[in-house]
């Protein structure tokens, strides 16, 4: 069957106009096209380059991007940040035990050698001298919406006193006085005079851009403010190095970075470099590459002078994360788990499962670390080992990206043969199982009180969440991370278990349960790289192609309000929309007003909100809590989210509430929906890629309608777009610390 699908829109600059055919297709599932690949690919009429940014950039983030909290006297969002700051300490005091600075390889020749000298001399309180980079790279671009819990919120509000000194600063510099609360909490005590100081500080400000700050500095400054100035290099090497992580990168590769820096003028970028190494604002590492077919190197060898080396800066935060994520993966690698019962018990569990779900259970019984990769159907193998861990006595529990993930999970493991707990299905949130405000709590010495945590949604980790996690768990204690490789990865920096999957250092089980029925076989046509037409009786995938944006609005409205009620038997309430990003005119702002006026009109009078409004929470920027309005009163915005209870204050719904009817892929992930309408509008095309098409399109259980405007965007997305590269440590230092964990002597009495 042939669709055409058309747009018009050329919203983004460089999206190309489409001339438009003519196309009248029926809103109605019961006879719609169901070929999402019915337009041909043409390899050559596409670019070999991809775009610069990660794949869903600016569409994912944003203030209400995700939530999962719950209402209680001390806040999800506290009580996560309390957790994080202790954790983080721990981690903290570990990294000040080890004897060096942080660094990989061995002698070092050439830039890699001044960098290291440059570390050395920050050590010493010298301040190193500029050193010469070469081969520029692209510039990363800021994606807008935040990443860490811990970045974004501060523990308390400034003082009023401080506030209102920030303000009297920022009116000096023409600056916007709305910037004073966040520039106080950023900056903390003192802010004011370190603005004063050094006006470049207002990069700290989310949402703050280079431009804005130089203007900030010449009203401040006004002729001893220049572009050669010290104090704008470091900021904007700092500023470029938080880019890089809300892109996804734990670490730049120095040339890139000041290739960026020479894009944002400034004169000397290895200055600008080696001034923020000196002050400490960024740290230098150098990790040893060995080539194709090279032997390792040994311990000992002492001529690795002409080892390939890459030059990598980082912030300290995702460097001690990324430290003490390693460190604590190897030392589950290498260690012999925790003896909870006869090996002939594990094996009589293993033998009563079959087939991919018996490896699971034996790995498991025998290794610390596990990997366990498949579709959505394979999630009854977690589900299997976690009833067979719970008879064989062990306390153990599973954790999910998300609420809605959790729900499911649990509704999965109470389809398993046996008694069911009394306290309940062990299943909690990552957020509530390291807050405390779900889980098993922890033991005397702060460990997770368990033995066998089962991580589903583990592409969702990012590296401080999984360094948190791991740092966690108790001795002896064992770790499944399973997942679905294919999803998009975390909002936050990292790539925790492709790094895993690729490093090889623990048992992988790969499922052969399939996904089933024609959303199965789309879904997993789409996983390696094609998009088939698949056969669907049922109506289970329907494409409904559109001229442009406006069109694209009115038939998402159709579908969710009368087509997929009538002809699926859906109701409106268990359908979600989703598309690529918020702004646009067929973006999660466009749809969710259009879908608020059809199915709960109001005037919107408590924040923009009705009760009875379908909205997606975010106490902590990086999750979704979808849930709906209660109410308002004095004390602010009444939600109920999955069934618990939210009160959000009246100076938070803006930040913290959106309207939940259209979701962005990354605000999806990690939950299931009967029905799905996924909106393609044309000016979407350069935001596809193959994981943002396999996670929307994955989100459907029974029906999935794609409004589709994209023409051969989408089958080419599919085929050519894979995810975008990201740049970390954690492969190099799994590879480091594994060894060094297998080479150390055993505890004496071991």
């Amino acid at each position: 069957m042939s669709t055409e699908p058309e747009t018009t829109e050329g919203t983004e600059p460089g999206t190309p106009d489409t001339a438009p055919q003519a196309a009248a297709p029926s809103d109605d599932p019961a006879t719609e096209n169901t070929d999402p690949a019915s337009e041909s690919t043409d390899p050559a009429a596409e670019s070999a380059d991809p775009p610069a940014e990660v794949p869903d950039a600016g569409a994912d983030t944003g203030a209400a991007d995700g939530g999962d909290g719950d209402a209680a006297e001390k806040s999800e969002a506290e009580a996560e940040l309390a957790a994080q700051r202790m954790e983080r300490e721990r981690i903290e005091r570990r990294k000040a035990e080890k004897k060096g600075p942080i660094e990989s390889g061995g002698k070092l020749s050439g830039t890699a050698a001044d960098l290291l000298a440059a570390v050395r001399a920050v050590e010493s309180g010298a301040k190193p001298a500029a050193t010469a980079f070469a081969t520029p790279e692209a510039e990363p671009v800021r994606r807008p919406g935040p990443v860490s819990a811990e970045a974004a919120t501060a523990p308390t509000a400034p003082a009023s006193q401080t506030v209102q000194a920030v303000r009297e600063v920022l009116s000096e510099g023409g600056a916007p006085e709305t910037l004073a609360l966040p520039a106080a909490a950023a900056l903390g005590e003192g802010a004011e005079e370190r603005l004063r100081a050094d006006p470049w500080q207002l990069l700290r400000v989310t949402g703050v851009r280079p431009e804005q700050a130089d203007g900030f500095a010449r009203a401040l400054l006004g002729a001893d403010c220049g572009p050669d100035d010290e104090r704008r290099g470091r900021a904007f090497t700092v500023w470029l190095l938080e880019q890089a992580a809300l892109a996804g990168h734990t670490s730049l590769e120095a040339q890139a970075l000041t290739a960026a820096l020479a894009q944002r003028g400034v004169p000397d970028p290895d200055a600008a470099l080696q001034g923020a190494l000196a002050e400490g604002d960024a740290l230098v590492f150098q990790d040893a590459l060995d080539e194709p077919g090279a032997p390792a190197a040994q311990d000992g060898d002492e001529d690795d002078s002409e080892r390939p080396v890459r030059v990598l800066v980082g912030l300290e935060r995702y460097a001690l994360a990324e430290e003490s994520l390693a460190d604590g993966l190897a030392r589950l690698v290498n260690s012999v788990p925790k003896e909870d019962g006869p090996a002939q018990d594990w094996e009589r569990a293993a033998a009563s499962a079959q087939g991919s779900a018996a490896e699971l259970i034996r790995a498991v019984a025998a290794h610390g670390l596990v990997l366990h990769t498949g579709g959505e159907a394979s999630r009854v193998e977690p589900a299997r080992l976690l009833d067979e861990a719970h008879r064989l006595g062990l306390r153990a529990w599973a954790a999910t990206h998300s609420p809605l993930g959790r729900d499911g999970f649990a509704e999965l493991t109470a389809q398993e043969p046996g008694p069911a707990r009394a306290d309940g299905p062990a299943v909690v949130t990552v957020a509530g199982l390291l807050s405390g405000a779900e889980g098993p709590g922890r033991d005397a010495d702060g460990a997770l009180d368990l033995d066998l945590l089962v991580v589903l949604d583990a592409p969702q980790l990012d590296v401080e969440t999984a360094a948190l996690l791991v740092e966690s768990l108790p001795d002896g204690a064992r770790l499944v991370l399973a997942g679905d490789p294919a999803v998009l990865w975390s909002v936050g920096p990292g790539r925790v278990f492709a790094d895993l999957l690729a490093a090889r250092v623990c048992p992988h089980v790969a499922s052969r349960v399939p996904d089933p029925g024609p959303l199965g076989e789309l879904v997993s046509g789409i996983g390696v790289g094609e998009l088939n037409q698949v056969e669907a009786p049922g109506k289970e995938v329907v494409i409904v192609p559109v001229r442009d944006a406006g069109e694209a609005v009115h038939r998402t409205v159709q579908l969710v309000a009368d087509s997929v009620p009538r002809a699926i038997g859906v109701p409106p309430e268990q359908t979600v929309v989703i598309t690529p990003g918020h702004g646009g005119a067929a973006g999660t702002r466009a749809l969710n007003a259009a879908l608020k006026e059809r199915l709960n009109p109001g005037p919107g009078r408590f924040g923009g909100f009705d009760p009875g409004d379908r909205i997606v929470y975010s106490p902590v920027p990086g999750r979704a809590l979808p849930g709906h309005v209660v109410g308002a009163d004095a004390e602010g915005l009444r939600l109920s989210c999955s069934g618990v209870p939210v009160v959000v204050p009246k100076e938070h719904v803006d930040g913290w509430v959106r309207h939940g009817w259209a979701l962005t892929a990354h605000q999806a992930v990690g939950g299931r929906w009967p029905a799905v309408v996924v909106v393609l509008p044309g000016d979407a095309a350069q935001a596809l890629s193959r994981p943002w098409v396999y996670t929307a399109f994955g989100r459907a259980s029974r029906h999935l309608s794609v409004v589709h405007g994209v023409e051969q965007a989408l089958p080419r997305a599919v085929a050519e777009v894979p995810a975008r590269p990201r740049t970390t440590r954690l492969p190099a230092l799994l590879g480091t610390q594994t060894h060094a964990e297998a080479q150390a002597p055993a505890p004496a009495g071991d």
